[in-house]
């Protein structure tokens, strides 16, 4: 092979390692979205601890108020955990606040139907209902609080979170062509030109950046033969679609959802360090190796490598 193949390989090579895992994304505003908004769990918000994601207690989980319960057309059976979105309250200027202010939550709970009540009065979970349902000092910030319900706008945030994919062109393709892609695309190709002989193709995504203080959390319950594991404080897209888990005599071994962001693995982890690699519904990757010493029991949090934002 010749050397400026070998060479364009491995320079794709390391920039899809870099794309997937290590390059921050680049937010603007995604497309508004129309739904509906109430409010639950009291002043304090008490009342939406728990909840279907597992979070159990938001204020030490870290999410505080900021949170929202989803209708089964958003909750999307769990997969929506985590997620973040911005909301501000529409056309509904007696019970709007001046100015539609915008509120940032996580997806904490789901919000069950009620088939019993019409879905325009009553049942405002029922499918094919988009709807939050607000902790009760998010929706004051947007809304009055004898308005009950308010229409809202929503949206998550698009993130141009490059990710590569190499396949062969002919070999008279302009590597002008490919850093003309590439300099739009990502600020690692700008600069002299570049030897490749491979075209790029870039995938994108629609999320709000999560921005979360901190690392990300994983809190490891069950027994030797069944480790259940919580994930919170998830930076980035917030929601994940994969989790592997690897012992310091193992290999990488991918890990099933329990339940909202639970994870299992029914493999023998006691008595190993353990690292662990989170995947986001935006596909960037976070790996926290050995985050968890061979010492640790159930019960016990550690803290991970989080996205950057």
């Amino acid at each position: 092979m010749a050397v400026g193949a070998v060479i364009s390989t491995i320079s794709l090579v390391l920039l899809l390692s870099l794309a997937e895992a290590r390059i921050p994304g680049v937010y603007s505003g995604g497309a508004w979205q129309s739904a509906h908004a109430t409010f639950y769990g009291g002043s304090d918000a008490s009342g939406t601890m728990g909840g279907a994601c597992g979070y159990g207690n938001l204020y030490s989980q870290g999410y505080g108020v900021n949170t929202a319960a989803l209708s089964t057309a958003l909750f999307n059976n769990g997969l929506s955990c985590g997620a973040c979105f911005e909301i501000k309250c529409a056309n509904e200027p007696q019970w709007c606040h001046s100015g539609s202010p915008s509120i940032f939550i996580t997806a904490t709970n789901f919000c069950p139907p009620n088939f019993a009540q019409p879905s325009d009065n009553g049942g405002w979970c029922n499918p094919p209902r988009p709807h939050f349902d607000l902790a009760m000092p998010m929706f004051l910030k947007i809304a009055e609080y004898r308005a009950g319900i308010v229409p809202v706008s929503y949206r998550r945030f698009q993130v141009y979170n490059l990710l590569i994919k190499m396949y062969s062109v002919k070999k008279s393709e302009s590597s002008s062509s490919i850093k003309k892609i590439l300099s739009t695309l990502s600020p690692l190709a700008r600069g002299g030109p570049h030897p490749l002989r491979k075209l790029l193709k870039c995938l994108f995504f629609y999320r709000f950046p999560c921005r979360k203080p901190g690392g990300i959390r994983l809190t490891i319950n069950g027994h030797r033969y069944f480790n259940l594991v919580l994930i919170t404080n998830v930076a980035g897209a917030g929601d994940i679609v994969k989790v592997s888990v690897k012992g310091s005599r193992t290999g990488w071994m991918t890990m099933s959802r329990n339940w909202g962001q639970n994870w299992q693995s029914n493999s023998v982890l006691v008595g190993k360090s353990l690292s662990f690699r989170v995947t986001g519904s935006d596909r960037r990757t976070s790996t926290s190796w050995n985050v968890v010493p061979s010492n640790w029991q159930f019960g016990q949090t550690f803290t991970g490598k989080n996205f950057r934002v």
